[in-house]
């Protein structure tokens, strides 16, 4: 009978454990980021992010405002103001 030995597992095969810290803060980042923007979300706070990338995307020729300047122009939309802010 041929004696049983446990298989060595391939260092390629298995992920080190540095690669699994690495993976495991990019997940918490993520979840992180995406119950950031919920939270915005439910309050009424825009994304600044996607702001940028709508200026960037539809209107190169007007550089995006600044981030102070965004949240006070729709704080100002959403508790009262001269006027209400329209984009497109």
């Amino acid at each position: 009978m041929k004696p049983r030995t446990s298989p060595v597992p391939d260092p390629a095969q298995t992920p080190a454990q540095d690669d699994l810290l690495c993976l495991c803060r990019d997940t918490a980042l993520r979840w992180g980021r995406g119950i950031r923007q919920t939270a915005s979300a439910m309050i009424g706070q825009p994304d600044y992010d996607a702001y940028v990338a709508h200026t960037a995307a539809n209107h190169p020729d007007q550089p995006p405002l600044d981030k102070v300047a965004f949240f006070r122009l729709h704080e100002q939309r959403r508790f009262g103001g001269s006027g209400s802010f329209k984009c497109c």
